[in-house]
């Protein structure tokens, strides 16, 4: 395929990376992340429930800042310093309520890569899932069709098919295992920055990555310039510089990232729960069984920098030895998600300055509004010199003349 970095058995292993400013700044930022675990009033500890909670993609934002050290934070390669940070904002909403979710809710910001990564994981094990079931009840539904009824009623499982819809499902799910000999690959594939396998004629190389779009309501794959993919190139395709073995183009499916985005639903309900067989009476289990959490939901929430006391959120942590360092803490996270989510950044992670943007990294553009204020500015400017000029001229003469007949009149 079109890209140097290897496919992995698991593409959402734990990577090693470098020892970056990006690492340090996120390290500084999630630091003050709380765990899963809060104090009670006789000091012994109580896991957060979580179980009534459901996860709500907010936001995704870039941001270019101040790196703070120099030669952009110890990179030899990096002739800049600034450095794009990318930035997640989610919510935790109660009972599946993401669709209004207003009250009771915690506020989050994690990483951009630590939200994909878990995002992802948990959106890949509930499609291989699927998938298994789909096919097994689609086997189950050709076997039932050749045997008698009898037979067929003597499978246990039969139940775990009722509603599962195989003439959809099944359809679906030989796309997403025959996607590459279709001529797609999955954009899951390319969220982490790597070099594409491309070189112009000018030896330049380009960089495939993740990056918000839509105003921050997507995340999609772009082109960069640079291997931390900061520098996005907007006047590229990604799929235009991938093709493979063949030397055919490759199209990319966002079936599976577009999951991880949903617009006014839940990514993913943080209680996991068990399919039951309705033929069987599991009361006495019920109460017996403690409250299984999605992975999902606790690597976020331990990850993340939270902003939860000024939403309701009743599971927070509140009472533990650190509590005013933690309140402290919480209003600076508030007021950065605050400042992400009013617009003050563009896509790329430039500031924005209200009707137009202005370029951090030295190079700037202006909107045909500011130009026409900078043309005035300049007119004006002209004008009133030559107004000044002039009225200084005027006042020259007058005085020499007042000078000549004072003279008359003393001679």
């Amino acid at each position: 395929l079109g890209f140097t970095a290897a496919k992995k058995n698991n593409p959402f292993a734990p990577k090693v990376t470098r020892k970056t400013a990006k690492g340090k700044m996120n390290a500084k930022l999630m630091s003050n992340a709380k765990t899963l675990r809060r104090l009670d009033g006789e000091d012994e500890e109580q896991e957060v429930d979580l179980s009534g909670y459901s996860i709500k993609f907010e936001k995704c934002q870039f941001v270019k800042q101040y790196d703070g050290e120099e030669g952009g934070g110890g990179d030899e390669d990096v002739d800049t310093i600034l450095s794009t940070k990318r930035f997640v904002i989610f919510r935790l909403c109660p009972d599946s309520s993401c669709g209004s979710c207003n009250y009771n809710y915690g506020e989050y910001i994690v990483d951009m890569d630590t939200y994909l990564e878990a995002a992802l994981g948990y959106k890949q094990e509930v499609q291989e899932e699927n998938c298994n079931t789909c096919n097994e009840c689609y086997e189950k539904a050709a076997e039932a069709a050749e045997a008698d009824d009898d037979a067929a009623e003597e499978d246990e499982d039969a139940w775990k098919c009722q509603n599962v819809d195989t003439s959809t499902c099944y359809a679906e799910c030989q796309n997403i295992e025959n996607m590459e000999e279709n001529g797609y690959m999955d954009a899951s594939e390319l969220t982490e920055c790597q070099q594409l396998d491309y070189e112009d004629n000018y030896g330049n190389v380009y960089y495939a990555g993740a990056m918000c779009a839509s105003s921050g309501s997507r995340i999609k794959i772009g082109i960069f310039t640079d291997e931390q993919c900061s520098n996005y190139d907007s006047s590229k395709d990604v799929e235009d510089y991938m093709k493979n073995d063949n030397g055919y183009n490759i199209k990319l499916s966002y079936h599976l990232l577009k999951q991880t985005y949903a617009d006014g639903e839940c990514v993913a309900s943080c209680l996991v729960e068990e399919e039951q067989n309705p033929n069987e009476d599991n009361g006495d289990d019920e109460e017996e069984k403690e409250a299984e959490i999605n992975e999902m939901c606790e690597e976020l929430y331990e990850a993340a920098g939270k902003c939860e006391t000024s939403h309701g959120f009743e599971q927070g942590i509140v009472d533990y030895d650190n509590y005013d360092n933690q309140v402290r803490n919480e209003k600076l996270v508030c007021n950065y998600i605050s400042n992400l989510k009013a617009g003050h950044y563009d896509q790329t992670g430039e500031i924005v300055v209200s009707g137009g943007r202005t370029t951090l990294g030295g190079g700037a553009t202006t909107t045909g509004g500011q130009k026409f204020a900078l043309a005035f500015f300049v007119i004006g400017t002209a004008g009133i010199a030559g107004y000044v000029f002039m009225l200084h001229q005027q006042l020259t003469k007058g005085a020499t003349a007042d000078l000549a007949q004072q003279g008359g009149t003393i001679a």
